[in-house]
């Protein structure tokens, strides 16, 4: 295996060292898939991406996604990241918008700068899918907390914007920091769900400028914990909107993600229901940690 250059950034970061952590390989059109998945687990991030091509396809950059375990579709924070070093390695000019062609299809990036720099970045994630609707007396024993500390006053249900996730309501910050998932029914509830994964929100807050709290755990993907998840907390955002969490179907929130494993996280939404469609966008910062080389 020739050299391959790689970089390491903070996604969803408001400085360096907090948000979640991402590989970027810019130069590995000849990398086989064993070989991407051996590196994304000696990286063992919660993903780590691939540029297999310098060059668009169909105005796309070609990428894919890997966790420690699997390749991934879709995921939010890698799509983040990767169009953030596009810009900043690959195009170095100013471009509005960064088109990546993943697994799941063309996710379109828009980019917005301060001077030049990039300051913010925006994903359209697919418009997204509902479906099963799970027990909370089960779900209370995966998390190991009472089910009345779950919100019944909305489901708990399976939910798809290209990876699904399972979208738990809690009352209270309390009961969301006490979670401490049993494994053995994690992974009972999981083997009849197309989800392998939990997102499970409040809406208090360590921060009052943020609007909710959320935490999500993988293990199914090698990912106990996970500090930021863009694919989550679309499929998040369309749940606030299809059940007008709060009292309507338009929402532009800022979600804090990551806290109980000390690597804080912001999360910008926006999503709105139009007709019967719809629309989610999830944004964040992006901070360049280091750059190196696979030898």
């Amino acid at each position: 295996m020739n050299s391959i250059n790689f970089y390491i950034v903070d996604v969803f970061a408001e400085t360096k060292y907090t948000g979640n952590q991402l590989a970027v390989f810019t130069n590995a059109a000849n990398l086989t898939s064993e070989q991407m998945q051996l590196i994304a687990k000696e990286i063992n991030y919660s993903e780590t991406t691939f540029l297999t091509s310098p060059q668009q396809t169909s105005g796309g950059y070609n990428v894919r996604i890997f966790t420690p375990e699997q390749e991934l579709p879709f995921a939010g924070h890698p799509t983040l990241g990767t169009a953030y070093i596009i810009q900043r390695e690959i195009i170095k000019h100013p471009v509005t918008k960064i088109l990546l062609n993943l697994k799941v299809g063309q996710i379109p990036v828009t980019v917005n700068y301060i001077d030049a720099s990039v300051e913010c970045m925006w994903m359209k994630q697919k418009e997204p899918t509902f479906h099963q609707i799970l027990d909370v007396e089960t779900i209370a024993e995966v998390l190991k907390i009472p089910p009345d500390e779950i919100d019944g006053r909305f489901p708990i249900q399976e939910v798809s914007t290209g990876v699904p996730f399972i979208i738990v309501p809690l009352k209270t910050l309390e009961s969301l920091k006490r979670i401490k998932v049993n494994q053995d029914k994690y992974f009972e509830i999981i083997s009849t769900t197309d989800a392998k994964c939990i997102l499970v929100f409040c809406p208090e807050t360590y921060h009052s400028n943020n609007q909710l709290n959320v935490r999500v755990f993988c293990d199914y993907l090698g990912i106990p914990e996970d500090p930021a998840t863009g694919s989550a907390n679309g499929c998040l955002a369309g749940y606030l909107v299809e059940y007008s969490y709060f009292g309507k179907q338009k929402i532009s929130i800022r979600v804090e993600q990551g806290y109980e494993i000390k690597r804080p996280s912001l999360l910008l939404l926006e999503a709105e229901k139009k007709d019967t469609a719809i629309e989610v966008y999830v944004g964040g910062k992006a901070i360049m940690v280091a750059r190196g080389e696979f030898v």
